[in-house]
């Protein structure tokens, strides 16, 4: 189950960093302006916020929702082909490849943490940092048109499809069969300031995901010192996932807290040292903290926390990834047009946010 699973995670985020780093590159390419362009990547994180309240309403997630995940991620990465010089049938291409993946994540995720625990599941997590890098590099190489990106992304929703596939029927059937007896057990108003302090924390993130090349190129350092400060953050991440195991057998919610307040402190060392190389790799070291732990932590704790695993584990993906990153973006987009010195200080009081909400959470056995 541990080399499904590793598989499993490399090749799905590597089709995350096929999006993240060469769709938009490729959008613009092709014509699209960036109003449009900023639409349509508006459509995944939507749909992730819109999920977990379907599932409130009596959608499950149980097998049969797994396997219809797969079809939909397969068949809206094959009808990008078709719908790149169309934007109303790109977004829709968008949307439900944004549907397909925020389905199937939590499911696996759900599995992993049942199957083999968390203090080894970042051994497993690290593998799709590793297939995150490894794509960027290969696929460098070789774009000289969208349509070898496509190339790329339907090989490998394919081979996520099939190891999500072989995942599901290697992993015992108690590991994501929701029991008849369990109850919604998420009162999201009545834990407002753990599920606050998580969206922070990952709003925090916008100026970084969305605005770090931009705002470090803006400010003298190279575009390729840039890609090296990016890369030293994500092989930082994945020692941190390999080695996180013994820290995760601790406080889960102390361990929220440290990497929130680490967080503040990466936002502001960013803002404060914004052309101080040095700093700046120091900053990306804490990319382990802030988003590797806390990843971590997060959905431990949640898992221990409530009764409804799967349905947890679609509304930290949904209401933070989802709605968190939406804001997040546009908040930082809103910042870097009219006040861009202060675009990571702004991030870094999102953070300090959340340090205090977690700070302000009553401490529960998990």
């Amino acid at each position: 189950m541990f080399i499904l699973l590793s598989l499993f995670y490399y090749f799905y985020f590597s089709i995350v960093g096929i999006y993240i780093i060469f769709l938009p590159k490729i959008l613009s390419g092709v014509g699209y302006d960036a109003s449009e362009i900023g639409i349509i990547f508006a459509a995944s994180p939507l749909i992730r916020f819109i999920l977990p309240f379907l599932f409130m309403r009596g959608l499950h997630l149980n097998a049969t929702i797994f396997k219809a995940s797969l079809f939909i991620v397969v068949a809206s990465v094959f009808s990008f082909y078709f719908s790149l010089e169309h934007f109303y049938a790109l977004l829709l291409s968008n949307i439900f490849l944004g549907l397909g993946m925020s389905l199937m994540l939590p499911f696996v995720e759900v599995v992993s943490l049942h199957t083999i625990g968390k203090e080894r599941y970042g051994k497993v997590r690290l593998f799709g940092s590793l297939g995150f890098i490894a794509v960027a590099l290969v696929l460098v190489k070789f774009l000289s048109s969208a349509y070898i990106a496509f190339d790329f992304l339907l090989i490998l929703a394919l081979l996520t499809a099939f190891m999500a596939y072989k995942v599901l029927h290697a992993a015992p059937e108690t590991s994501y069969k929701k029991s008849k007896n369990v109850i919604n057990d998420i009162q999201i108003f009545k834990d407002w300031k753990l599920w606050g302090g998580l969206v922070l924390v990952q709003m925090s993130f916008g100026s970084f995901y969305n605005f770090f090349t931009i705002y470090e190129t803006d400010r003298g350092v190279s575009l390729n010192m840039t890609v090296y400060l990016w890369s030293f953050g994500v092989l930082i991440e994945v020692l941190m996932f390999f080695f996180q195991g013994k820290l995760l057998r601790g406080n889960l919610l102390n361990l929220l807290r440290f990497t929130a307040l680490a967080t503040v402190v990466r936002w502001f060392l960013v803002f404060a040292f914004s052309q101080n190389l040095p700093i700046l790799f120091f900053s990306q070291a804490l990319h382990a903290l802030s988003f590797a732990l806390f990843h971590t932590a997060a959905i431990s704790y949640l898992f221990h926390l409530y009764k409804n695993k799967s349905l947890s584990q679609q509304f930290f993906f949904g209401i933070t990834y989802g709605f968190g990153g939406l804001s997040g973006a546009l908040i930082a987009g809103y910042v870097y047009e009219y006040y861009p010195k202060y675009l990571f200080l702004t991030s870094s009081l999102m953070a300090f946010g959340a340090f205090l909400l977690f700070m302000s959470v009553k401490q529960k056995r998990v």
